[in-house]
């Protein structure tokens, strides 16, 4: 017999052209194999092959459902569930559950693309572009997402606080672009951290311009929903929260946000000077007592004399220190309560009643 000389015409060579459809395709053959092995576990025999004993497993193949298109961060894939007759117990794969059109990378990026402005007109033209085109995904699929993202959102924003033990409050107003509006819209967040070391988000609350008024209608919902005075509250310098804070929960104490104060301090300075003003900065909070914060400050004060900002006017760190500006509280007191025993988790004073007080006094 002669032998053959021609080799079979092979499939054109992966390029860059073809690259993502060539992958897409792997992760095709992949999934349906996968499929297909959950069936062979399934019913404990490969296709084909015949039970072992008379009394042995039941259950047969009985070819696949109808082809489903599965959204993946890499494009859309179109998978054959297989089918199975004959046996007590229902076959449900594990790999592709039923009703399932994406996977969770690409759940999550839907209201991200959602709130960086997309509309949802946009969504199916611009899910084409990322994910091909027979993503599982439309305009109506967006409307669903977003009325059970509101439905979560409510429910979340009304929950009990009664069982939280808050020792810190981190409040600030984050500005967003968002609508048709001239002014940005403010989202007022309040972030606690509770005895046991945690921090969790309390609220996020759309509010105009970080008002006294929007301030105080967020600290009365919290307390409404049973949340504690907080010992210490930590914000930046806008008057706006600390006039709802008087009026809502006055015994709590105040304190001026030291990453708000650094950042406007090194605003002040040029930036060839801001790397070296940082590492003299970032010290003073983190002193373990106010007397060595203080010296930390003057260190820095003294490095603004050496290079010249004395002259132009204020010195950028003469400030700091007043109206909140050191803490007024020690390192020990703003440590992690993780590793406290319950009945220590009240906060801890400075080491004379007397020194603590006179020391808030001076930081208001």
């Amino acid at each position: 017999m002669r032998e053959q000389s021609t080799e079979e015409v092979k499939k054109s060579s992966v390029v860059w052209a073809n690259i993502e459809e060539w992958v897409r395709g792997r992760i095709q053959g992949y999934l349906q194999d996968l499929l297909e092995e959950e069936v062979t576990v399934f019913l404990g025999r490969e296709k084909s092959e015949r039970r072992a004993e008379i009394d042995g497993p039941g259950g047969y193949r009985n070819g696949y459902g109808k082809v489903r298109k599965l959204a993946l961060s890499c494009g859309t894939v179109a998978l054959a569930r297989p089918r199975v007759r004959g046996v007590e117990e229902r076959f449900e794969s594990r790999l592709l559950p039923l009703f399932v059109r994406r996977t969770e990378s690409v759940a999550e990026l839907l209201p991200t693309l959602y709130l960086h402005g997309l509309s949802m007109g946009d969504f199916e033209l611009a899910l084409r572009g990322l994910l091909g085109d027979g993503a599982p995904l439309s305009g109506s699929s967006v409307a669903r997402l977003k009325a059970k993202w509101a439905g979560e959102f409510e429910l979340w924003n009304q929950r009990s606080l009664a069982e939280l033990e808050i020792v810190y409050l981190w409040v600030d107003g984050v500005y967003v672009k968002a609508g048709l509006e001239k002014d940005k819209a403010a989202l007022l967040v309040v972030v606690a951290g509770l005895s046991d070391g945690r921090k969790v988000f309390l609220s996020i609350t759309p509010g105009y311009r970080e008002s006294t008024e929007s301030w105080s209608a967020v600290l009365r919902d919290l307390k409404k929903r049973c949340l504690g005075a907080p010992r210490l509250v930590v914000g930046d310098g806008h008057l706006g929260i600390w006039g709802g804070l008087a009026e809502v929960y006055p015994e709590a104490e105040e304190q001026r946000c030291w990453n708000h104060r650094i950042l406007n301090v090194l605003d002040k300075l040029p930036k060839k000077h801001q790397t070296e003003a940082k590492a003299l900065l970032c010290p003073i909070p983190y002193a373990p007592t106010r007397q060595e914060a203080e010296k930390a400050k003057e260190a820095f004060q003294r490095w603004c004399r050496q290079q010249g900002f004395q002259s132009r006017g204020r010195a950028p760190g003469s400030r700091l220190g007043a109206h909140g500006g050191l803490l007024p509280l020690s390192q020990r007191t703003l440590e992690t309560f993780a590793n406290h025993q319950s009945d220590r988790v009240a906060l801890r004073r400075c080491a004379a009643t007397h020194q603590c007080g006179q020391a808030v006094q001076e930081s208001r």
